[in-house]
């Protein structure tokens, strides 16, 4: 079955979403840099390049997909994360009802990231192509095929596993778009590897560390692992940079990072997913600001963006001031890279369970044959 006959239109049925053809072309803008500077350049990105080489791996035999996924609950993830949980709205759903409305919120949630990571997958590439430095162009090289890979993976998940998919949001495409058409070189970084790559972070880490299905968490405690060095190439690559600008470019970026994070916060309302079961606008977005585990939530949501952004050295009064408005001021004194540690650790730590796993089935499998064997020669 195609993709387009996938996508989820106005009624919650399926089919063409309706929305015009299914690609999108944005202008661009800027200069392609070549550096014909072929020493060492700086060794922190040479060694995140050594290690995005080494770390490379393949969704198509890393993950489990023999796994089964129930389509009714994909995520596994508590349903107090659903905005409308608790009101009258919910009460009034049968058992099938909420199972719907789970499969449909999960399709939502990971077609945002397979969307957006289409979005870093073409973010990378264009620093590939603006980047002054040859250092730089090299990490981004390693990061396209993280991000290819992630798009793939997530596109598996959505056609293989659900069955359903969702259009890209609004607000995350203006993000894109804004982060695509600008023609400074040092954009892309800041739109995608610090905001777009920073929140799906913690939305990842939320979903990963609250699901009890194995599936997805493999998808996302391995992508994690990827998303950890490029959050770092990003910190190191524009800290370098931001020193050498005068204070009116460094507020013209944060005005940039100001209006990104109330994009990308408004993106996770859900009211789409709540529209398609017949539930007003209006009031899809009341629940989804009234709703006490999503308030917490979007709280979340910036602590990775948060620090990273004081890390690079946009710290203006004005960014300062939106931070405190959206009650996440205090997140900038976050250690950003233990959280990537972490992130490391997990994926690190699945990987061994799994394959020690593996290793006694084998085992078993061949103490099995041998008292097979055994038994078969003694009669």
């Amino acid at each position: 079955m195609s993709t387009r006959d996938l996508y989820v239109k106005a009624g919650h049925d399926q089919g063409v979403p309706g929305r015009g053809p299914l690609d999108w072309e944005v202008p661009a803008t800027g200069a392609a840099r070549f550096s014909f500077e072929y020493d060492q350049g700086r060794e922190r990105l040479l060694n995140l390049y050594q290690k995005g080489k080494d770390k490379q791996w393949d969704g198509a035999t890393r993950i489990d997909w023999g796994l089964e996924v129930d389509p009714l609950d994909p995520l596994g993830t508590p349903d107090e994360a659903i905005s409308i949980h608790g009101t009258r709205y919910w009460d009034r759903m049968s058992a099938a009802d909420r199972g719907e409305l789970r499969k449909h919120y999960a399709s939502w949630q990971f077609s945002q990231f397979l969307h957006g990571e289409q979005g870093a997958m073409v973010c990378a590439a264009r620093i590939v192509e603006s980047a002054p430095d040859l250092d730089a162009k090299f990490y981004s090289a390693t990061q396209t095929m993280d991000e290819a890979r992630h798009a793939e993976i997530y596109g598996r998940f959505l056609h293989e596993k659900i069955g359903m998919l969702y259009p890209v949001n609004d607000n995350l495409k203006a993000l894109l778009g804004d982060t695509l058409r600008d023609s400074r070189w040092d954009m892309p970084y800041l739109g995608m590897q610090v905001l777009i790559e920073g929140l799906a972070l913690a939305a990842f880490g939320m979903i990963r560390d609250t699901t009890d299905k194995p599936l997805p968490q493999q998808i996302l405690a391995y992508v994690m692992q990827d998303e950890a060095r490029h959050v770092a190439f990003g910190r190191m690559a524009l800290r370098d940079y931001y020193r050498q600008l005068s204070d009116a470019e460094l507020r013209e970026r944060e005005e940039f990072v100001i209006e990104g994070c109330h994009l990308m916060r408004d993106r996770l309302r859900g009211v789409e997913v709540l529209e398609n079961f017949g539930i007003p606008k209006r009031d899809a977005e009341e629940c989804s600001e009234r709703s006490e585990y999503l308030q917490l939530f979007r709280q979340l949501l910036f602590s990775r963006i948060v620090p990273c952004v004081k890390d690079i050295g946009l710290w203006g009064r004005r960014l300062q001031q939106a931070y405190v408005d959206m009650g996440v001021f205090e997140m900038g004194d976050s250690n950003l890279d233990r959280l990537m540690e972490q992130d490391e650790e997990i994926a690190e730590k699945l990987d061994a369970e799994r394959f020690a796993a593996e290793e006694r089935d084998r085992v078993a499998e061949v103490s099995d044959a041998i008292a097979s064997g055994a038994a078969e020669s003694a009669n």
